[in-house]
Parts: structure tokens; C-alpha cells; sequence
């Protein structure tokens, strides 16, 4: 269960344990460790007292180690760092059972930790709440806990030292070996996490004293795993083997591909290997090839953003472009345009660097710069293809740029992405790169600009309570957004939305949603259309007066106006539409 100040205010209040006064004074205390401390320091609750209710609230069972004798072999069983970091405690092992106390049962890396660390043992938890009390006792009572965790490992790393030596020295020739060897294990359960736990990044970091393990999950990196430094090596190794990549190369940069079968569904990684002092680091993006191409709905664009898009593709020449930063989701939507266009009666051919995902119907090409493959290489090869649709991964540099808008004007519909912050900023951006303004005008159809954002858990969700004030500067916010828009939204005229209509909400945080607030992401875009008065403002140059006034006409909202819009919808938060539409 969540536990929050609000819970524990109300529990006490039930058990007649504060009075109305002391309640409505501690409800405007934001820091729910400063009303614990406040508790315990005005002789209200003990420690020992308050950490039975959370036990409660919970529904753990309560254990109190201050006088409780534990084996050193059971806290033993976690590394040092573990026990310390994440501030848990094994302290009793019944056959397959190991009971184990936490500081805070909203820690959700310290209980990942523990399950990672028991799996391959095919151990059972059973989770205990503790107070801060027992947990220095505990520590004060094992002070020599980190010495004997260190000559464990010690002992420990002769044995992993002479399998990684047995792998080098059979390299690739005998993966029956390698598979069987503890080292396997670790980098099956870092990925076996990363798939369940819906990363899309795992980076394996080297440390002076461990290695790191991160997942980047709805955009953001989570520590998930710290394991001793001298495994590091031997776990790089292992993905390269997979990957079938150099292990004795480890001067430079290698990329590579491992394709796995987890719990039935065919799962691909990235792989890239990075060369740092005196060590490497790994990141694999994982690619759920079963998820297939999402549609453009299920991404999170509006209806009337879907509209647009799929009324400007339907041409037999053109341009379409999507921009924004890495990690945006660019090549996401590609994808999805691409199904919209994957028809039996057209030849699509993409360029593709690195290609993700494998896409069924579509002739799909890999580049290779270092053996001068590049871009615009492959472009010059593709139109001898008899391509109906090009999909371009990224334009580069001016030769590229060049050679897609002419493919445009040769009876092609070119696809591709920039780098630019917003929609209308990659005209200025083309034109810079020798795109003539008088054939980007005759080409370019429609740019998307999009950053994705992190959608409310939904089985969380709770709404804000907002003052009036705010409520005011998200009226005047509003009050720029086309009024078609906030109609879709609100379903009244723009001068009807009052501050009743004002309603923002947030994710408390649940198991669901890992104690996030937040699961799964949404596109938040803006799209220019290249209408008329648009070509006649990048014509003859770049008129920037004239390009916003043919923005206006054509009703274009901003990304920072998207991402307001699905705020108010409660797809979003305003921290994360802030977060990922502030340069």
C-alpha cells in the first residue's frame, strides 16, 4: 500500500493518537520525514511505535532487531554496499526462506536488489519493516560485517578470475562452456529485468569499487544493481561473446547486435561497447520486436495531428520530416507512418543507421560509414531501385539534404528526421545546409517536431488541488491556444472555460508503477504544414515576421501548447511537459 503523509495523519487521528490541532498543523508540513521526526522528538510515538503503524499501513509484520543475534553467514549472503546503500537487513534463513528487514518498503531498488540476489537461488522473502534503531544496532553489532563481506569476496574472486580466464581462452569456440558459467547467469537476469521491468536501456558501468547496473525506464535512468568490480570485465566479455564481438579488442568502440528468446518472444539488443580509463561500458537498447509498430493513436498524438499527417502522405512525391532530440522518438514514428504506406502495390526502401526493428514488405538497408557507406552513398544507389518511398534514418550534412529534396522532386516521397528544437526551425536549418529555399518550397510538405513526455499511472492517478492563483495563469497560459483545440479538450468555446474546467493530476505512485507516479510515455508534438503562404515565407530566404503569421493562419499549437493540452487531459504532468519541452 502507498504510504504517504495523509495515511499516516489519518491513522494517527483513528488510533486517537494526535488530536484535530496537531493534524491540521502537521498537514501543511510537506516533508513526511520531518512529521516522523517531529513525532518521535515531541514524545508522541516512539520510534519503535511509529514504525508498528507503518508496518500496518503496509501490511508487513514488524520486527525489532535491537536484541535480535544474527548468523554472520545470513548477512553475508548481501554484498556490504547492499545492506549499507539500501539499508536491509537478512536476518533469518528457514530452508528455502530468507526473512529480510527493510528501512523502507518504498525502496523498490533495495527489494529489486534482494530478489536479484536471491532468483538463482531459488529462494523465497519474506519482508519485514524495521525502525532506524534496529538498523544501527544491527550495524553497530556486526562492525567488522564489511571486512568479512570483502575477504568473502576475496575468496569468491579466484574462482570468478579462472572462469573468466577459461572463457577468454575459449573465446567464441565453446559457448556451451560459457553458458553454464555464474558470469551467464548475472548478464541473463540483467536482461531477463530490463525486458520485464520495461527498460529500454540497460548501461553496465565500471566503477574504482563496483559496477553499476542502470535501466532507463520511461526516458529516465534508474540505478538498479551495484555488483563487485573485479565481475565487471568478465560480465563486458560476455556481451561481446553474445554479440559477436572482439572480447580482446578493448582499445576502441565496437556495435553489435544479440537477438534472445525471453518467456516465449523474440527480443533484440543493441549493443555498444565503449572504451573508458582502464575499463569499458556496455549499453544495450532493447528492442521488443514483438511490440511491433505501434500505431500513431496509440503514441499519444491528438486526432487532429493524426489527421494532418496522414492527409500529407498520401502524395506520390514530397518530403516529410520529424525533428527533435536523441531519444524523442523520431524513429518511432517513422515507423509508424511507414505502416501507414507499407502497401502491396509500392516499393519502400529505407536507410537506416543502425536499422531497430525489422519490418516486414519494406527493403530495409543497412549503413556502414566505415567503408564509406554513408547516407548519402545509399541515396544515390536507391534511386536505381525504383523506390515509390524513401525513408532516409537522418540527414547529416549538405550532401544529404541535397540529394533527398531532389529525390522528392524526381517523383519520390522522402521520409526522414533533423535535429532541430522545433518545427518551423528546420527550414532555417535546411537552408543553412544548401537546401535551395525555392525547391525546399516545391518539396517540403509537413514537419513534425515531437519530445516524449511520461504518462500517469493510471492506476494511481489522483487530481491536484490547485489555488485559485494558479488557476488564473493557466487561464491566461490557455488563452494563446487556437480555440479548435481547446475545444477537442474541454468541449466549450474558448471564452466559456472557466476555473472549474482547471483540473491537474498526478500518480501517487504504486507496485504498478514501481512507486514512479509515472509508467509508459506520450508523443508531444507540434506539426507545420507547408501551406501557401508558408512557401511564400522561405521562398526567397527565411522571413521569420512572415513565417509566424503563416503559422498563426494555419492554427499551429507549440510543443510547451501540446503538452498543456494532455496535462489538462491527465495524460501528463506539467513537470514533465515542462521538463521536456523547456531548450
Amino acid at each position: 500500500m502507498l504510504y504517504n503523509k495523509k495515511i499516516l495523519l489519518d491513522r494517527l487521528i483513528n488510533l486517537n493518537i494526535v488530536g484535530e490541532d496537531i493534524y491540521q498543523n502537521l498537514k501543511e508540513v510537506e516533508d513526511i520525514e520531518k512529521v516522523e521526526s517531529y513525532l518521535i522528538k515531541q514524545g508522541i510515538v516512539t520510534a519503535e511505535d511509529l514504525t508498528k503503524i507503518k508496518a500496518e499501513i503496509f501490511n508487513l509484520p514488524y520486527i525489532d532487531l535491537r536484541e535480535f543475534d544474527i548468523d554472520p553467514e545470513i548477512l553475508d549472503i548481501f554484498p556490504n554496499d547492499i545492506l549499507m546503500n539500501q539499508k536491509i537487513i537478512p536476518f533469518k534463513k528457514e530452508g528455502a526462506e530468507i526473512s529480510v528487514a527493510l528501512l523502507d518498503p518504498q525502496d523498490f531498488r533495495g527489494i529489486q536488489a534482494v530478489e536479484f540476489l536471491i532468483k538463482q537461488k531459488r529462494w523465497k522473502v519474506k519482508y519485514y519493516l524495521m525502525s532506524e534503531d534496529s538498523f544501527r544496532a544491527v550495524v553497530k553489532k556486526n562492525s567488522t560485517l564489511g571486512q568479512e563481506v570483502q575477504q568473502a569476496l576475496g575468496a569468491a574472486e579466484d574462482k570468478y578470475t579462472a572462469d573468466i580466464e577459461n572463457e577468454l581462452d575459449k573465446k567464441e569456440g565453446d559457448l556451451g562452456t560459457i553458458k553454464g558459467a555464474p558470469i551467464s547467469k548475472i548478464v541473463s537476469v540483467i536482461i531477463r529485468h530490463a525486458v520485464e521491468g520495461r527498460a529500454s536501456d540497460i548501461h553496465i558501468e565500471p566503477g574504482n569499487k563496483q559496477s553499476k547496473v542502470r535501466y532507463r525506464v520511461d526516458g529516465i535512468l534508474h540505478t538498479s544493481l551495484t555488483l563487485p568490480a573485479h565481475v565487471h570485465p568478465a560480465i563486458i566479455s560476455r556481451i561481446k561473446i553474445m554479440a559477436n564481438l572482439k572480447i580482446d579488442e578493448t582499445r576502441i568502440p565496437q556495435d553489435g547486435r544479440i537477438r534472445l528468446n525471453i518467456d516465449g518472444r523474440q527480443v533484440d539488443f543493441r549493443v555498444s561497447i565503449f572504451p573508458l580509463m582502464g575499463n569499458e561500458k556496455a549499453v544495450l537498447r532493447v528492442l521488443d520486436t514483438l511490440k511491433g509498430i505501434m500505431p500513431l493513436t496509440d503514441l499519444g498524438f491528438n486526432e487532429r495531428h493524426i489527421n494532418m499527417i496522414q492527409e500529407n502522405i498520401k502524395a506520390s512525391n514530397g518530403m516529410l520530416l520529424l525533428t527533435g532530440p536523441t531519444g524523442s522518438g523520431k524513429t518511432t514514428t517513422l515507423y509508424s507512418v511507414l505502416n501507414i504506406l507499407n502497401q502491396d502495390g509500392v516499393n519502400i526502401i529505407t536507410l537506416e543507421d543502425p536499422v531497430e526493428y525489422f519490418f516486414p514488405g519494406v527493403n530495409q538497408s543497412q549503413i556502414r560509414a566505415e567503408i564509406g557507406y554513408t547516407f548519402a552513398a545509399g541515396l544515390r544507389s536507391i534511386l536505381r531501385q525504383d523506390p515509390d518511398i524513401i525513408m532516409v534514418g537522418e540527414i547529416r550534412d549538405n550532401e544529404t539534404a541535397e540529394l533527398a529534396v531532389h529525390a522528392s522532386l524526381t517523383g519520390h516521397f522522402v521520409l526522414s528526421t533533423l535535429h532541430t528544437n522545433s518545427a518551423p526551425g528546420a527550414v532555417p536549418r535546411l537552408i543553412d545546409m544548401g537546401v535551395e529555399p525555392f525547391l525546399l518550397s516545391s518539396t517540403l510538405r509537413i514537419v513534425v517536431a515531437q519530445r516524449l513526455a511520461r504518462k500517469i499511472c493510471q492506476n494511481c492517478k489522483v487530481e491536484i488541488p490547485l489555488s485559485d492563483t494558479i488557476k488564473d495563469n493557466i487561464l491566461k497560459e490557455i488563452k494563446d491556444i487556437p480555440e479548435i483545440y481547446l475545444k477537442d479538450v474541454f468541449n466549450k468555446n474558448k471564452n466559456e472555460i472557466t476555473k472549474d474546467d482547471i483540473k491537474f493530476f498526478k500518480g501517487e505512485g504504486c507496485e504498478e508503477c514501481g512507486g514512479k507516479g509515472y509508467k509508459s510515455r506520450c508523443v508531444v508534438a507540434e506539426i507545420l504544414l507547408v501551406t501557401e503562404d508558408v512557401k511564400e515565407a522561405m521562398s526567397n530566404g527565411y522571413n521569420e515576421e512572415k513565417m509566424k503569421e503563416a503559422l498563426k493562419k494555419q492554427n499551429m499549437i507549440t510543443l510547451k501548447q501540446d503538452g498543456i493540452l494532455k496535462s489538462l487531459q491527465g495524460i501528463t504532468t506539467m513537470e514533465e511537459v515542462m521538463r521536456v519541452t523547456t531548450d
